[in-house]
């Protein structure tokens, strides 16, 4: 069979507007269900409300004078048309089918008509909505995943997932105390002549003696990784040591830190991003709205400001444990209450920072698995001079129901940037929250 003709639900043009001229030269159907959608979207600050109206200006510069309900091309070379399917009846009705009138089931009408009327042509419904894939196929409907940008699956095996770290065993003993007298040592004297992953961690072992080592691909050597304090946190393992150096580096300018609940991903940021405040002119925290239970913040009581709390406390709490460990009678504790006072420490959700050009700027990102792999390009390019960004999240908790270990955001991240001389990665996996919380990790 040939040409294709893709269905898009709203759920792919949310999560990439630009999905329309990813299909090749096949053609793509545009539900009238899902404009409607779109129209609903189309007010509002969040990412979710730029997407929608990108998307319809995309569709009426694309489309001219000209009607949506003819094949209209999308534009650009080797790529097939466009047009909108209007409201029918097929001879199997998903309303009838799913006793439901619904706009999932008028959008699995939209792909009925569509196999009846070009009986010549497959036709593929694409959605981010696994329910929705599987009553398409319940109608015999080819149905696929969005997976532009998603991550080859063999990238997320457990036992693959890029870590940051490696172990180097018999590295001769006389290198490693060199390396401790003068702190550092060529790549050579450990790879030979083969380079090593650039922004890399290691450890350096012979025996029971072994070195923490950060590879800086700049100057070709080895650096001393110490296990030193911030802010009044300290590096309780390895992985935490590295981290630390990768946010305290200045040249490295792009982080992502992953590791399950209680690893210190977030806090470790936090005190990294605390003791450079006098480096930059803000430190932001932010991270993504997920509605509680997938309901819209506006079931919320409240103004803008209450709504949005819950979402925005554990970024307080982090901040709050660091000032508790530090005490009251600590300078460093005052001088974090000055910041948040001089709004030097800006608490937000990831909407606020949309079409803003953050120079100067400590960012960090929480939760960034619930990011699309657009979104998290949007933020990277929101950033100016002397700014640093740091990810931190989970791949396998991902809130959003459109969203996999695969297909978010910080996947996404990991994989791209990875071997660039200006970003690091480290995986946490040891969890030093409490007790408690390794039990949930490990056994729940």
């Amino acid at each position: 069979m040939g040409k294709k003709i893709f269905v898009l639900d709203t759920s792919v043009i949310i999560f990439d507007p630009n999905a329309i001229k990813n299909f090749a030269d096949h053609d793509v159907a545009i539900p009238v269900t899902v404009l409607e959608e779109l129209d609903n979207f189309k007010k509002g600050n969040d990412t979710k409300n730029f997407a929608a109206r990108q998307f319809s200006r995309f569709v009426d510069k694309a489309s001219g004078n000209d009607s949506l309900q003819e094949w209209t091309p999308i534009g650009g070379e080797g790529r097939g048309s466009f047009s909108v399917v209007m409201h029918a009846q097929p001879r199997i009705d998903a309303i009838d089918v799913f006793d439901d009138n619904k706009a999932d089931h008028r959008i699995l009408n939209a792909a009925l008509v569509l196999a009846e009327k070009y009986t010549d042509k497959q036709i593929v419904l694409v959605s981010k909505d696994i329910n929705l894939r599987i009553k398409a196929k319940s109608l015999s409907i080819k149905s696929e995943d969005y997976e532009a940008g998603q991550m080859d699956g063999s990238q997320l095996k457990e036992d693959t997932v890029p870590t940051g770290r490696k172990v180097i065993e018999d590295v001769p003993i006389d290198v490693i105390n060199d390396f401790y007298e003068s702190q550092s040592c060529p790549g050579s004297a450990v790879f030979g002549e083969n380079k090593p992953q650039s922004n890399h961690y290691y450890i350096l072992k012979n025996g029971k003696k072994s070195a923490l080592a950060y590879y800086d691909v700049e100057d070709d050597c080895f650096e001393r990784v110490d296990k030193t304090a911030c802010y009044g946190i300290s590096p309780r393992n390895a992985e935490q040591a590295f981290a630390l150096h990768a946010l305290l580096n200045p040249k490295v300018k792009l982080v992502s830190v992953q590791g399950v609940a209680g690893t210190g991903k977030t806090l470790l940021s936090m005190a990294a991003a605390l003791a450079q405040h006098s480096d930059f002119h803000q430190i932001y925290l932010a991270r993504p709205i997920v509605p509680l239970s997938n309901k819209d913040i506006g079931y919320l009581p409240g103004d803008v400001g209450t709504k949005l709390n819950p979402y925005m406390e554990p970024l307080w709490d982090n901040l709050g444990y660091i000032k508790n460990n530090l005490g009251y009678e600590n300078k460093d504790y005052k001088t974090i209450e000055n910041l948040v006072e001089n709004d030097k420490i800006v608490v937000c959700p990831l909407a606020y920072i949309r079409g803003r050009s953050l120079s100067d700027v400590f960012f960090i990102v929480d939760e960034a698995q619930n990011l699309t792999p657009h979104e998290v390009k949007t933020i990277i390019s929101r950033a100016g001079e002397n700014t640093k960004m740091v990810f931190t999240g989970d791949v396998y908790q991902v809130d959003s129901p459109y969203l996999d270990s695969l297909s978010n955001g910080f996947s996404y991240l990991i994989e791209r940037a990875k071997n660039h001389k200006l970003y690091a990665h480290v995986t946490l996996e040891k969890g030093e929250r409490s007790e408690l919380a390794n039990l949930s990790n490990d056994l729940l």
